[in-house]
This record gives C-alpha cells, structure tokens and sequence, in this order.
C-alpha cells in the first residue's frame, strides 16, 4: 500500500525544511510506503530553495501563486499512492497523526477519514490559555455546522486539513477550487457520493496571523458559498 501525502507550499521558508523532516520521520506500518509529493505554488521566499535540497519526493513548482486547491489538483496528477492525504507545509498539523488516521482504513471501516481538531479545543476569550485565534474557531464550528445542516452529516471539523482519502475516490471527484474553499468543496462532494467520514482526534499548535497563518476571513464567505452551491450541483 502506498500512502500519497500532498503537501501544497506558499512562503514556508521558515517551517518547511522541519515539516519535511517530520513527514520523512514518522513511521508507518510496515506494508505502507510514502509518496511525498510536494507542490511550491509560487513562493517569493526562500521556500524553493530548501525544497530543493530533498531527495526522494516528488517536487512540482507552480511559476505563480494560484491558491491551495490549485496545488492540490496538481499534486493528484503526479499520485500513484492508494490513499491520499493532504499536508500543510507549517507545523500546526504533526505527521505522528498519520498512524492513528490509517487505522480506520486498515480496519476497513471507512475509506475517508479526517483528523478532527475540535473534539477538545475549548474557547476561552481571556486569561493565560487564552484560544489563540477564537474567532477562526467559532468561524470553523459555524462553517461545521452549515455542513452538517445542508448535507445531514455529523462532522466536528470540516475545514480540517487533515483528509485521508482513498484515491480512486479523491480522483474522480471533479474539484473545481482554486484556494481554500477546496475544503468545503471535497467535503461536500464526499458527503453527496454517501462515503462515510470517520473522525480521528487530532492535536493541532494553530500560528498567528504575524507567524504566517494565510486564511482570511473572506474565505469565510466562500467556504459558505461551496457549501450552499455544491449542495444543488456538481
């Protein structure tokens, strides 16, 4: 069984040599190799430079910066693994989750899974372990929320990055998403196939807008706009 991890980069200069070390690190059962694929979606840092350095990972490098939906359809082209999942090139997600996360597909009780943050991540808006980021929390409950409203699932954490997918089904689900709106879009379109999606408690160290944390609030808006419109077509 091959393991496909898809790690789309945009200005990482400062997280992703580690990330890659950690990706590279983590054991998985014996019978499971890693096809790291790694997509640079037009970096103006030093990201290219580091990435360059590796060997034995697949590298695509986009001439501009096209979003992180982009990256990811690129990043499909080039897979041969038999699940795949995606990996974002900052360190808020450990890799150490992988074996925990394959354990549902091993088992044959699903072939999707996502790492859900939000089991236990309370929101505490003052005080020494004050919720970094509250309002992405609540925005990310909302969005969860009108998810489960809209297609009857029971998920915790929809704009989770951590999705584990088998890839005959991640393939032939026509993604349209240029930027982050890929997460909604994936989730929807799982949810009208009928595939079940196993949660698996992941533990996240969420970065700060100043620490290079990309999504902005109007992604918001266009995370609730897939949502309504995958609902009715594609």
């Amino acid at each position: 069984m091959i393991l496909s991890i898809i790690i789309p980069v945009f200005n990482e200069e400062k997280t992703i040599d580690i990330l890659l070390k950690k990706v590279l690190k983590v054991n998985l059962p014996a019978f499971i190799k890693k096809e790291i694929i790694l997509v640079d979606d037009g970096s103006l840092d030093k990201s290219k430079i580091k990435i360059r350095k590796f060997n034995n990972i697949k590298k695509i490098f986009h001439k501009k910066n096209l979003g992180k939906g982009a990256a990811i359809k690129s990043g499909l082209k080039v897979a041969t693994g038999d699940y795949i999942i995606i990996q974002d090139a900052d360190l808020e997600y450990n890799p150490e989750d992988y074996p925990k996360m394959l354990d549902p597909i091993m088992t044959g009780k699903s072939k999707v899974v996502f790492g859900t943050r939000l089991t236990d991540y309370p929101l505490r808006l003052w005080g020494k372990k004050k919720t970094v980021m509250p309002f992405n929390l609540i925005a990310n409950k909302l969005l969860t929320s009108l998810t489960n409203l809209l297609y009857g699932s029971k998920l915790t954490d929809m704009e989770t990055c951590y999705k584990l997918i088998k890839a005959s089904i991640f393939k032939k689900i026509n993604i349209r998403s240029q930027k982050f709106d890929f997460e909604p879009e994936i989730t929807a379109k799982i949810l009208k196939l009928k595939i079940r999606i196993i949660e698996i408690p992941i533990k996240v160290k969420p970065r700060t807008y100043e620490e290079g944390k990309k999504i902005k609030w109007t992604d918001g808006l266009f995370a609730i706009w897939a949502l309504i419109k995958y609902r009715f077509i594609d």
